[in-house]
């Protein structure tokens, strides 16, 4: 019986100090932190990089042997959102948060059928090259953390899953 009133006090600071705690914060506002340039709960609400290269189409091993990473030209767009034909010229595409989610991985409908791109006046690749698209246009419109964390991502399950050596991945000059 003599240590309750000591409980009692302990309580009754905690109450005080929480309801005071909880008086400052709302006198702050309900302005969140700023997440700063790479925020990791953002980061994992994004579709896995499994679910990613998935495709309707049954996946042969050695279907692929080289990826080429290129970049839109373009600032801001999407697969459903193409801000210029270039961009649908992919087998992927890596947002970056303009369009769509920054860091999104949108598989293609080349990709889902594992159909090789057709060559162009700007690519004229092998038919077993996977191509990668990169929002941006790599000089005023640089890489975001995101989307050169899910590009590494990508690149390292399509070479697990395809055999693809490391050397057989083609970065744009101006991309680390």
């Amino acid at each position: 019986m003599a240590k309750q009133p000591r409980v009692v006090k302990v309580l009754a600071a905690l109450l005080v100090s929480m309801t005071m705690g909880a008086f400052v914060l709302m006198a702050l506002g309900s302005n969140p932190p700023s997440a700063g340039p790479f925020c990791l709960s953002a980061y994992y609400q994004l579709d896995s990089v499994d679910h990613a290269i998935r495709s309707k189409a049954c996946q042969a091993p050695h279907r692929w042997n080289s990826v080429e990473i290129y970049f839109s030209g373009t600032k801001r767009g999407s697969l459903q959102q193409p801000a210029g034909a270039v961009d649908l010229n992919c087998h992927f595409v890596i947002c970056n948060g303009a369009g769509a989610n920054d860091g999104e991985i949108q598989p293609s409908e080349w990709w889902q059928k594992q159909w090789s791109i057709q060559p162009s006046r700007t690519w004229q690749g092998s038919d077993k090259t996977i191509r990668i698209c990169l929002i941006g246009d790599g000089v005023t419109t640089v890489p975001t953390n995101y989307q050169l964390k899910r590009l590494e991502t990508l690149l390292e399950a399509l070479c697990r899953k395809f055999g693809i050596s490391p050397d057989a991945v083609y970065l744009p000059s101006d991309c680390q």
